[in-house]
């Protein structure tokens, strides 16, 4: 057998020499500032027991799907599941894939086409860059959250349809565009507005529907993508859109088509978180309380000039050098607590930070104690 070859072997002695390599974590039992399960639901008893019941009520003893959901996969679960969230999210439909990656993948990889033109904020999540690549049409990022930016674009492509792309919540920082003067943007210049939701489903609006519709402009949106891995605390994503968007993703997105559907229990499981954040309140108001207190606790200490501006779970403190904030990240660990460091290239070089992610089970004791720690370690 062929020893490894030196091209990959290269790449992976400059990924050691800059301190970047990147290794599977040990499972802990630090106090949580590094999941994005923001409720806690990927651990609920509830919501594990309910999904089972319902399994059972439905006589549905099945493991796997058997294949893609236009061959043998489309169980039932599918529509009833699917018919929720898009009454939840109040959207005409709503199509299931199997994580966000694939939802995006698959949605830019096959709606815009060549002659269009994709406008995306430069802090787009990697899965929408990666979907833009796999796309006919051309694409231009503009500077993040910068509109003024976006609409020079926009101008200089008369005559052509335009995706403008943006985040909700924005997964490295943890800030919000302002989404009221992107529909101005768009509305004026009639282009096609997409937006994730990933960070937001479960954090903002009444219920945890998300930013959009917590502003009431849902009905502004060509696409919303929402993903199941983070506040809802399961698996899976949903793509938002009218019954033309969905059959035309059914019959051209590839990452939909050409891959075994989700399992029977992994789609339950989506609709019983559904059902919990449509009854239970709790939760969302406990996470708001403890992201206003971190935000209050990080201005009295004086760190508010180290973090991103967020309202959001997300909350980054921006420690340049790699080794740098691998060390403080190591040192709040050594005290109990998992706040992970991200370092370039995730995040372009001078920006590496510490990611604070806040939970509704995050106790105001614990708060206070890692921004204090982070204070010594930071002065």
């Amino acid at each position: 057998m062929k020893q490894f070859p030196e091209n990959l072997t290269g790449k992976l002695q400059i990924r050691k020499q800059a301190n970047a390599l990147r290794k599977l974590p040990i499972s802990s039992n630090l106090i949580d500032f590094a999941s994005n399960d923001y409720l806690g639901l990927s651990k609920s008893e509830c919501i594990f027991h309910k999904t089972h019941q319902y399994l059972i009520d439905k006589k549905c003893v099945q493991n796997g799907a058997t294949g893609s959901r236009l061959l043998s996969g489309n169980h039932s679960l599918f529509e009833e599941t699917e018919d929720v969230i898009a009454t939840f999210h109040q959207s005409a439909t709503a199509l299931i894939f199997n994580s966000g990656y694939d939802a995006n993948v698959g949605f830019f990889s096959a709606v815009p086409q060549k002659g269009d033109l994709i406008l995306y904020d430069e802090l787009c999540h990697a899965s929408i860059r990666d979907g833009i690549q796999l796309s006919n049409a051309k694409a231009y990022k503009f500077n993040h959250n910068d509109f003024e930016d976006l609409e020079k674009l926009i101008l200089r492509n008369p005559d052509t349809t335009i995706y403008i792309v943006t985040e909700s919540v924005f997964s490295m920082d943890g800030d919000c565009p302002n989404l009221e003067e992107l529909v101005s943007v768009s509305t004026k210049h009639n282009c096609y507005l997409v937006v994730d939701e990933a960070h937001a489903l479960g954090v903002f609006g009444s219920k945890g529907e998300g930013f959009v519709q917590m502003l009431g402009l849902q009905e502004h949106f060509f696409a919303r993508i929402m993903t199941f891995g983070k506040g809802l605390g399961c698996h899976g994503a949903a793509i938002l859109g009218s019954v033309e968007l969905r059959d035309y993703l059914v019959n051209f997105a590839r990452s939909f088509i050409y891959t075994t559907g989700l399992s029977p229990h992994s789609v339950a499981t989506i609709l019983v978180a559904y059902q919990f954040l449509e009854k239970d309140k709790k939760n969302i108001e406990v996470l708001r309380e403890n992201i206003i207190q971190f935000n209050q606790e990080k201005n009295m200490l004086g760190l508010k000039p180290l973090f991103v501006r967020s309202k959001s779970a997300i909350q980054s403190a921006i420690v340049p050098g790699n080794e740098k904030v691998k060390a403080i990240a190591s040192q709040l660990q050594e005290k109990g607590f998992d706040v992970k460091a991200i370092l370039s290239p995730t995040v372009p070089e001078g920006q590496e930070r510490l990611r604070f992610c806040l939970h509704s089970y995050n106790s105001h004791e614990e708060i206070s104690e890692v921004l204090r720690l982070l204070s010594t370690f930071v002065f």
